[in-house]
């Protein structure tokens, strides 16, 4: 064994870890965990440790129902939430078929393919990503109402907060665990939060965002409320949107970055935001997978519907955030499209495969939109070539269907489950009779 297992191994025994929690994901990125003993470590790094992968979604088909977890000892830490008696340490793994091959249906080996693919042209991918919450007094209940925990607003000081004291415990758990937050505030919809997480390579970025939204529903809980993570809960307030800056390094040095040049961004930078632009009808149904994202991106109040950038205009799919001159390193793109809700590991396995499509194809950037596009007319945004996102959750995967890129950065087993998946998520929403319906219609016909 390695070092790291035998430090992992150590540290197990040092804090009397009595149960160690394999995480892992499947293809809509919900987390699935299972519990092992201190005395089956050593046989989880060396064999694995055997699931049944039938009933996850996507994980296998229905043939191939025997799978292995393989938990990595980088990714190591003590869940905080459970105490430091009889502690519970946890790990990410890599899923793996019997015969010690790597899953080909495992969404975080999707993103490793993608990170190896740029890693032979000398290149590493870095996330930083703002993810946006809801915090509730109590689960959602049919025919309920759904009841924030406050009724503050953008960036507010609330006294004696709920909300206040929840970030402050939740961020305490996140940095006992070795994730680092940049900032966290309220955010503009009643009971609405975001914490930034610091900037990592993608791998670790989507590890760490799995876990935040982990802590964040257990200390919710632990306070007596519920944290939401979906995209749109509310008709008349905003969504949950996980704005994520992107950068590409090279050599330790900023490929984004160009002295002296329009926004300090350099040729592969314009490249890398063209090639998200032109590729985001084709991946949107992987960045924002529910049908209900789409009320999200159509709701306005900030989101992008429409496929352009800009320096200093928040209603663009793609911005370019201002940085200083003296800080080359900096540089960076912001793509404001996905919910806090997407699976992270697909989700930048796209949006990586999207932007070096526009590097090594040699994309020319367009024109930047400064305007508030929602504000143009239809004819205004044709004359300035901006196109509309997809509308809803079909028209979404018609085209992702259609996608080479898509079908190649996914790979044939991820790309047909989360097709299949998606499509039937559609049809069971477009079977309901909605309560706005029977309000609009019942006593009108």
């Amino acid at each position: 064994m390695g070092h790291l297992h035998d430090d992992v191994i150590r540290t197990v025994s040092d804090q009397d870890v009595r149960f160690i929690r394999l995480w892992f994901s499947d293809i809509v990125g919900t987390l699935k965990s299972i519990a092992i003993s201190p005395a089956d470590l050593e046989i989880a790094f060396t064999e694995g440790i055997g699931i049944d992968g039938s009933t996850i979604e996507g994980l296998t088909r229905s043939y191939e129902s025997d799978m292995i977890l393989r938990p990595d000892p980088a990714t190591f830490e003590l869940l905080a939430w459970r105490g430091e008696t009889n502690a519970t340490g946890r790990m990410m793994c890599d899923v793996l078929t019997p015969d010690g091959e790597p899953a080909a249906s495992d969404p975080r080996r999707v993103l490793k393919d993608a990170l190896a693919r740029v890693e032979e042209k000398g290149l590493e991918f870095y996330a930083h990503p703002e993810i946006e919450f809801y915090l509730f007094q109590h689960p959602y209940q049919q025919g309920e109402p759904l009841r924030p925990i406050d009724g503050a607003g953008y960036f507010d000081h609330v006294h004696r907060g709920q909300g206040q004291d929840f970030r402050r415990s939740a961020i305490q758990h996140l940095e006992a665990m070795n994730i680092q937050v940049e900032y966290s505030h309220h955010e503009n919809g009643p009971g609405q939060n975001e914490i930034d997480l610091r900037y990592a390579d993608a791998l670790t970025t989507a590890d760490n965002i799995v876990t935040l939204r982990t802590v964040v529903k257990e200390v919710a809980l632990s306070m007596g409320q519920v944290a939401s993570f979906m995209p749109k809960p509310m008709i008349d307030q905003p969504g949950s949107g996980m704005h994520t800056h992107l950068s590409l390094f090279q050599g330790g040095k900023n490929a984004f970055h160009e002295p002296g040049a329009e926004y300090g961004l350099s040729r592969t930078g314009r490249q890398f935001i063209a090639g998200l632009l032109r590729h985001a009808p084709e991946y949107v149904a992987v960045t924002n997978q529910w049908v209900n994202s789409y009320k999200r991106l159509w709701g306005a109040q900030e989101a992008p519907s429409y496929i352009c950038w800009g320096h200093n205009n928040r209603s663009a799919l793609v911005r370019v955030p201002f940085h200083k001159p003296t800080k080359t390193t900096s540089s960076r793109v912001e793509y404001r499209g996905l919910d806090s809700s997407a699976n992270p590991y697909l989700a930048f396995a796209v949006l990586l495969a999207a932007g070096m499509a526009g590097v090594e194809g040699g994309y020319e950037l367009p024109e930047g939109a400064e305007d508030a596009v929602w504000e143009l007319t239809e004819r205004e945004r044709r004359a300035m070539g901006i196109e509309p996102l997809p509308t809803d959750l079909f028209r979404a995967l018609e085209v992702f269907e259609s996608s080479e890129l898509m079908a190649d950065t996914l790979g044939e087993q991820v790309f047909e489950f989360f097709l299949r998946d998606k499509q039937q998520e559609w049809q069971r929403y477009r079977e309901q009779v909605t309560d706005h319906e029977l309000r609009s219609t019942f006593s009108r016909v």
